[in-house]
């Protein structure tokens, strides 16, 4: 078991586009304020080690606890999802699966779109939060450092990156596809936080399109994207004028409800409306309006490609390296383990020691009291060495191996790792 000094179990446990519908997705979403709160009410509770990631694919909690359900009650606690619900969809992982599962989040096997890197960006920043609060344990920290490793070599020494690898590429990819004319068309983006970020370089670089107005609720974030690319920036209370005046409307907001509906749209031009966001920021009523097409992301996800099958070719190269890392990364928890019983039988033979030269002190007028100290520590040494040697290699049977030192050398069972 893997399991900390205080008895706790690793879990990492969320949902994802798997099991979860958008609408579902959406109820357990947390946006930055959510996120912290989360945390800050996991440190009141005595949670030690905790981290949250939320992104449109998914939203998982990684940390210790007695039970499950401390972290599930967390989560629910903070967003618009019920525990009836969570139950449906949700996926459960401890100890050796749980990291397993991390590593495959991070390293872009589990992403809806195969290859897609951005959600390592996610769990570097939730990494950096959680230890800024005091909530990241020296396992959690090198566990997250060991996943960017992994995810570093993934995109260096394969092609599984190459071509759509990201939400904001499909759309395009999308739009590239089904749009006639593209670059005479006019396109406004709604929201330019990472994804809408993303999605408007993507824009600029492959549809040659001259007519891209950016809108967003801070208007200044907006003006420094546009002006990069020099784009025109309109303001927030403009949206439903530049929506009737627009051929293709991408919407990337982090807001909790619908920010668009049909009664946004008073133009009968057609319109294709492509909606990036979780919870969802268009209202499915806008369907109602036969000018209109809503695209999801859930929908640009389930594109395929040559490019997707190429990438797909890739995999038990990108799963190689994993477990190459893995497995230093588990021999590293393994390690760590063994250590406080080690470290209790080296201060066990050092009394034993203590007593024995206490005994023979007093028996030779003239003991050695250097020559005696020497051997005796370099052999305490040199058996807890061999201890030490045979509790790491034995693949077997290494609880039964710590039971039993224990009990030859009566040393207090607390020292579980």
């Amino acid at each position: 078991m893997l399991e900390n000094r205080k008895g706790l179990t690793f879990y990492a446990l969320g949902l994802s586009y798997k099991k979860a519908d958008a609408e579902t997705r959406g109820h357990f979403s947390l946006d930055k304020e959510s996120s912290l709160l989360l945390l800050k009410q996991a440190k009141e509770k005595g949670i030690e080690s905790i981290v949250v990631t939320s992104t449109c694919n998914r939203t998982e909690l990684y940390g210790f606890a007695e039970h499950p359900y401390q972290l599930i009650e967390l989560l629910c606690h903070n967003t618009i999802g019920t525990v009836e619900e969570f139950q449906k969809v949700a996926y459960i992982y401890k100890n050796k699966e749980a990291i397993a599962h991390v590593f495959r989040v991070g390293s872009g096997l589990d992403s809806q779109i195969l290859g897609d890197f951005e959600i390592i960006s996610q769990l570097k920043h939730s990494g950096r939060l959680s230890k800024k609060l005091g909530l990241l344990n020296s396992f959690m920290e090198r566990l997250i450092n060991a996943v960017i490793q992994a995810s570093k070599r993934i995109k260096t020494e394969t092609d599984l990156s190459s071509g759509a690898t990201s939400v904001s590429f499909a759309s395009v990819q999308y739009i590239l596809s089904n749009v006639n004319d593209i670059s005479n068309k006019n396109i406004l983006l709604f929201g330019i936080g990472k994804i809408g970020r993303n999605t408007c370089e993507n824009l600029i670089k492959h549809s040659k399109n001259q007519h891209i107005t950016l809108i967003n609720r801070t208007k200044t974030k907006a003006e420094e994207i546009a002006g990069k690319f020099n784009l025109v920036v309109k303001d927030y209370a403009s949206l439903r004028e530049e929506i009737n005046a627009t051929d293709i409307l991408i919407v990337a907001t982090g807001a909790k409800n619908p920010t668009v509906d049909k009664f946004c749209i008073s133009s009968k031009n057609p319109l294709l409306i492509l909606d990036l966001s979780i919870p969802r920021n268009v209202n499915p009523d806008v369907c109602d309006l036969e000018n209109v097409t809503l695209i999801h992301l859930d929908q640009l996800s389930k594109i395929t490609d040559s490019t997707l099958e190429r990438r797909k070719l890739q995999i038990p190269l990108a799963e190689t390296i994993i477990e190459e890392i893995m497995t230093e990364f588990n021999q590293w928890v393994a390690n760590r383990k063994f250590a406080p019983t080690i470290k209790a039988l080296k201060e066990k033979l050092n009394d034993l020691k203590k007593a024995e030269l206490d005994t023979q002190r007093k028996k030779f007028k003239n003991f050695d009291e250097v020559q005696a100290e020497l051997i005796t520590k370099n052999l305490i040494q040199k058996i807890t060495n061999h201890f030490a040697h045979h509790l790491k290699h034995d693949d077997d049977s290494p609880d039964e191996s710590l039971e039993l030192i224990k009990r030859v050398f009566q040393i207090e069972r607390t020292t579980h790792v």
